[in-house]
């Protein structure tokens, strides 16, 4: 399927969430955007192979979206044909006691893929200018110096916050971090839908928590937090994509297809060549083999 413009996704500092579709199918069916995905997981499964040979770069997959958004099923699909050694997957929770004695960045660092892998952020550093700010009270967990009530924490610390993302994932591109941040732009109604369906099917239930019904009520906000923490953070280096979510397969397609076609333009990243004296023994090689 050609008619995805992979770069109409891409963030813009005057980004309105309002005003951007949350469902796309691109006049195609369920079975011709599953059979694109396959073709386009396989090719990003061969540069895979070819990064990790390579040892030179690593890519970062950051994944955030409002529960049910699709973030663990679109790993599923889109790295299936990945070769297991080579991609990592992250999962952050809830802060634990050892990660609150650090700053909050520490955790994530930690995880970076080495050189020649994949890594994946599922929920991200960025839960730290969106769940935290609807939430400012959590902020108290971290005991950083000079703030001591919720009253402490105001606009100029999350532009501060904001400034420290950006210096880390400067860091990491210039250090040969290919980075990619996907927010899976879902509607309310949808959703709405998605924990219903937890609720009705059994195989689902253990998906659901009250929770979920909490923080949809602050729906606004994290909408709100959202659109400026990306506005503050898209950079070239380090983009933001905005993927319409309501429709599952959809959503897995473009994220494939934008890794794709980005990660092709490093024509850098190739096997390495065998050194000219292996490259001129390779028949020998090869007769020895034959003749055991």
């Amino acid at each position: 399927m050609n008619n995805i413009d992979t770069a109409s996704y891409m963030a813009q500092r005057d980004l309105n969430l309002g005003k951007i579709p949350t469902f796309e199918n691109f006049g195609a069916t369920d079975k011709e955007l599953k059979n694109d995905l396959e073709k386009v997981r396989r090719k990003l499964g061969e540069f895979q192979d070819i990064l990790y040979a390579h040892g030179k770069y690593s890519v970062l997959v950051c994944l955030q979206g409002m529960d049910t958004a699709g973030k663990d099923s679109l790993i599923r699909e889109v790295f299936k044909d990945f070769n297991v050694r080579g991609v990592v997957v992250h999962s952050f929770k809830v802060p634990t006691a050892l990660e609150l004695k650090h700053d909050y960045i520490w955790r994530h660092y930690i995880a970076l893929p080495a050189k020649g892998k994949f890594g994946i952020f599922n929920r991200t550093h960025y839960e730290n200018v969106l769940v935290t700010r609807v939430h400012p009270e959590y902020i108290l967990g971290e005991n950083i110096p000079g703030v001591h009530s919720v009253d402490d924490i105001d606009q100029g610390f999350w532009d501060k916050r904001f400034d420290q993302i950006n210096n880390f994932e400067k860091h990491i591109a210039e250090n040969g971090t290919i980075i990619f941040k996907f927010f899976l732009h879902l509607s309310k109604e949808e959703q709405r839908q998605r924990l219903l369906r937890r609720l009705r099917l059994k195989q689902k239930h253990w998906k659901f928590s009250p929770g979920d019904l909490k923080e949809r009520k602050l729906w606004n906000g994290y909408q709100q937090c959202y659109e400026e923490a990306i506005k503050n953070t898209t950079k070239p280096h380090a983009p933001w994509y905005v993927i319409p979510a309501d429709n599952k397969k959809g959503a897995r397609l473009i994220v494939a297809r934008i890794l794709l076609e980005e990660l092709k333009k490093y024509k850098d990243i190739a096997e390495p060549q065998l050194d000219d004296e292996i490259k001129a023994n390779l028949e020998t090689y090869n007769q020895q083999l034959e003749n055991e």
